[in-house]
């Protein structure tokens, strides 16, 4: 399965165009991962934890994503968009959501000569 945000796969042709799919993935972030993100914020630097779960929500969203394009019969997701969100859940927590989109396609290898 080729996954991929451009519209067009170079070299191929596509041949079937099966409409777009979607996944979203929501992630629960704990109130010890905010407050250490909140400290890293406030000295700088990077918050391994977040990344690591928007890294392991984006998989999840793809992972989906590629299923339900295989269910329709198509071989690549042409066009894919990610988009990322902090979702203030209240009570000092938050939820990260990871929303992808793209268009299920068929696609047969051109031929050189």
């Amino acid at each position: 399965m080729i996954l991929t945000t451009t519209a067009t796969i170079e070299g191929e042709k596509i041949v079937d165009y099966y409409g777009i799919v979607s996944s979203e993935t929501i992630l629960g972030a704990n109130i010890l991962k905010d407050f250490l993100a909140a400290m890293r914020d406030m000295v700088g630097g990077r918050s391994a934890s977040y990344e690591k779960s928007l890294r392991a929500a984006k998989e999840t969203a793809l992972k989906e994503l590629t299923e339900q394009a295989e269910t329709l019969g198509a071989n690549a997701v042409i066009g894919i968009a990610l988009d990322y969100e902090t979702i203030d859940s209240g009570g000092g927590s938050s939820m990260l959501m990871v929303a992808v989109s793209g268009t299920a396609v068929r696609y047969h290898e051109l031929q050189t000569v």
